[in-house]
């Protein structure tokens, strides 16, 4: 009898870097193949249902919850799968990307969860991607430091005293070109999640914990069904047992909202909770009913605070559900990024930190984000004050909560309108992203705030939302329309302000032109494009 023909394994198409060897073995480029060839048909149709949808809402200009799921939102009987240890307490969550310094500083933060983030913040250059994975892997084995260029040294402190690790993978819809499966790039989303898990799955249950993960941009629960698929496969494939992996998913898709319990279900054997998203979601929203004229149209991002009618139903409606369902609700991002040299600009973006987070506390969410080491102390005192010693408030059911359909889209119950100095901030905000993430930076202090890829999402979206709505401002005494015109004046302005503040050396040597051409492009166009990142990711080095 002859043997089985070997299956080909994932193709690296990339220039090799130091130590990558030990990522992409064979029998995890083998592994890699097994997962594209079995999942990446299924999330193509996916993606597909994603443009059928927006073209409905383009239709309808609404959204409602799904009658043909309404049984599973009316059985009280079933529950996710109980938390483990790791991720019981669940308090205070530290953000950011999986660079070197970053892991050591978010592991020692004092939080007790990690979101390594493959996603939003970090730009997907072969290097951060494969680097990423070693640092993981090196922390996980306890062989990581990092030195800074004046000599200050950072090392891990005692394990038990170390943050828990979930991984965010890229969304379904990135692709990562550096590796080829039957001539195709594999989606970035099994990359990610594929050499995590299979680097890290047996050594972490060895030490008391699992493979964890947080899945970013899902707009369905058919999508939340594909990766309890993967799941299963790889945790089957690898010799793990079922429910070993844990995921939390982040509510930060304006359609997902409609579908958290379908979520939950589909993911219950696997679930871990849900995250309120804030930036992104807005983004969603933007794209989704970007067309639908002005009762869509939505003020400058800033003002949009999570205390918005539309908000509050949003999150509140996600800790009922969470709650109900036996899952951790985890609020969204505090991120300020602390000055040294500004104290009064401390003080008073420190007290709306403070109010933010006793609010989630408050509201009945069992933790929240943080982009900073320096607000871990901030957030971890809001819920200390409501949590004391126990690990979460899922006891606390929120039945008082009725959150309908209409609630949370209803746009026009904010006072805020859009402003001139909205349309600079978000030509400001999203050039200085775009110019950083192209020079292989996911997470940009701008500003005193820490900024991923949703930023320059919701930045752009308004822009091209604001000139199609026919959107007016108020400027210097009189009223302009928000035009093409005014912005490519506007971001004109702002590249010249930069080229004066940095200097023509500094700015021949980035990617200045590129990222202003760019914005441009995705807030201008007629077509708009589902995610800058697509044509950006074509500009990577």
């Amino acid at each position: 009898m002859s043997a089985p023909t070997p299956v080909p394994p994932a193709v690296v198409e990339a220039e090799p870097l130091e130590r990558q060897g030990e990522v992409l073995t064979p029998e995890a480029l083998a592994f890699l193949a097994e997962l594209h060839r079995r999942f990446t048909p299924r999330r193509d149709e996916l993606l597909a249902r994603r443009a059928e949808r927006r073209a409905e809402i383009a239709r309808t200009g609404t959204l409602d919850f799904l009658p043909e799921t309404a049984h599973i939102r009316a059985d009280d009987s079933w529950r996710v799968a109980p938390a483990p240890p790791a991720l019981n307490d669940r308090r205070v969550e530290i953000t950011g990307p999986t660079d070197r310094k970053m892991t050591v500083n978010a592991l020692n933060s004092g939080a007790r969860v990690w979101l390594a983030d493959f996603e939003d913040a970090s730009a997907p250059t072969w290097e951060n991607v494969i680097h990423g994975q070693l640092n993981l892997i090196d922390a996980r084995e306890r062989r990581i430091d990092f030195t800074t260029p004046r000599g200050k040294s950072y090392a891990l402190r005692p394990a038990e005293e170390l943050a828990t690790v979930v991984v965010r993978p890229r969304g379904w819809h990135l692709a990562e070109r550096h590796l080829r499966v039957d001539g195709r790039p594999m989606p970035g989303a099994l990359v990610d999640f594929g050499l995590y898990f299979f680097h890290n799955a047996r050594p972490l249950m060895e030490l008391g914990k699992g493979p964890y993960f947080y899945l970013p941009k899902t707009e369905s629960h058919l999508e939340a069904r594909l990766w309890n698929e993967v799941f299963v496969f790889a945790q089957d494939r690898l010799g793990i047992p079922r429910g070993t992996v844990r995921a939390t998913v982040l509510i930060e898709t304006i359609t997902a909202a409609y579908e958290m319990e379908e979520i939950l279900y589909e993911l219950r054997d696997h679930a871990s909770g849900l995250n309120a998203g804030r930036w992104d979601y807005l983004f969603s929203l933007v794209k989704n009913f970007r067309d639908a004229g002005a009762a869509f149209v939505l003020p400058d991002r800033n003002a949009v605070t999570m205390t918005a009618p539309f908000m509050r139903a949003y999150t509140e409606l996600l800790v009922r559900t969470c709650h109900r369902r036996g899952a951790h609700a985890i609020g969204g991002m505090a991120a300020f990024i602390p000055s040294r040299r500004d104290p009064e600009v401390n003080k008073a973006a420190l007290e709306k930190v403070r109010a933010d987070k006793d609010r989630e506390a408050k509201d009945g969410f069992d933790g929240s984000w943080v982009a900073h080491p320096d607000l871990v102390p901030v957030a971890l005192a809001a819920f200390d004050a409501v949590l004391g010693d126990r690990p979460h408030q899922k006891d606390r059911l929120r039945e008082d909560v009725r959150v309908t359909a209409a609630e949370l889209i209803d746009i026009g119950s904010l006072d805020a309108r859009p402003s001139f100095e909205g349309l600079r901030n978000a030509v400001q905000v999203g050039v200085r992203y775009i110019e950083a993430w192209l020079g292989g930076l996911g997470a940009v202090a701008i500003f005193n705030l820490m900024e991923d890829a949703a930023t320059a999402e919701i930045s752009r979206s308004q822009i091209w939302q604001w000139i199609n709505a026919g959107v007016e401002l108020e400027h210097q005494g009189r009223t302009v329309p928000v035009t093409a015109e005014l912005v490519r004046t506007v971001a004109a302005e702002e590249l010249a302000a930069v080229r004066a503040e940095i200097g023509e050396q500094a700015f021949a040597a980035g990617h200045w032109q590129q990222a202003h051409d760019l914005l441009l492009k995705v807030a201008l166009d007629e077509e708009y494009v589902d995610f800058l990142t697509l044509p950006a990711y074509e500009l990577l080095d």
